[in-house]
């Protein structure tokens, strides 16, 4: 028995944006008796933790190194692009990467979509976080392009968003290091997977009911035998008896 179920625990490390509330509720009504604590990283940071042990398992951001880490993908989120209510760009419902051109957009040193760099005009430095970004956007100096789930935590109500129909897209996965697949990694699974607490991989599984000793079976009643009918008549026959002799 090793990491997590020595000491009966379980740590989830979880990056910004991803929300593990639903399936910490599952666990905590399947799994009373082992405690399960959240760990928030930075999205950077979250291959560093695993691979140090220093949590179970975690909602990061795809890619992951599969050389050593196993992982199920989750969800890909809608990319937006963060503006000032009173920005022109509120005019539509979606947008696309060209009605960005024009634009100054920040490029958060923390960002995790796959480009090397946003369209646009760049901004004349580089945020150190995507927070940090968003407050330069709500003073009118640039924009910034993030997945849906960072638009919606660093929420503003002088901001708002729209999607950007052909930009890349983040994607959520649940990682572990593949050779610390231990039984409660693997109770997570179950739960993020939608698994019963009575399926095949399920940690607890109800016991079946032992019978008490079963009765015998019933014999069923002997079918009564029809009478042959008369192929002439169609008229049951009724076996002859023989005459009785007579007496001398």
């Amino acid at each position: 028995m090793t990491g997590s179920e020595a000491s009966q625990t379980f740590r989830l490390a979880y990056v910004p944006g991803t929300t593990p509330a639903k399936w910490v509720r599952i666990w905590n009504e399947r799994l009373p008796d082992i405690p399960l604590t959240l760990q928030p990283v930075a999205a950077a940071e979250a291959p560093d933790v695993l691979r140090a042990g220093e949590a179970d398992a975690g909602l990061v951001r795809l890619p992951v190194d599969r050389t050593h880490f196993s992982a199920i993908p989750l969800y890909t989120e809608t990319t937006v692009a963060v503006v000032p209510k009173d920005h022109v760009i509120t005019a539509a419902e979606e947008i696309t990467l060209a009605d960005l051109a024009d634009e100054v957009l920040f490029h958060p040193l923390d960002d995790v979509l796959d480009w090397d760099a946003p369209p646009g005009e760049p901004a004349f430095e580089r945020p150190a976080t995507t927070e940090d970004a968003v407050e330069l956007v709500a003073t009118g100096v640039g924009l910034l392009v993030v997945p849906q789930s960072l638009a919606r935590l660093h929420h503003r109500k002088d901001l708002t968003y729209r999607p950007v129909t052909d930009a890349p897209r983040s994607s959520v996965a649940l990682s572990w290091p593949e050779d610390a697949t231990t039984d409660l990694v693997e109770d997570f699974i179950g739960i993020v997977r939608g698994r019963t607490v009575n399926s095949s991989r399920g940690r607890k599984p109800q016991p079946a009911e032992k019978s008490a000793d079963k009765p015998a079976p019933r014999r069923k009643p002997a079918a009564a035998k029809t009478p042959a009918r008369s192929p002439r008549t169609g008229t049951s026959k009724t076996p002859k008896r023989g005459k009785p002799r007579r007496r001398s």
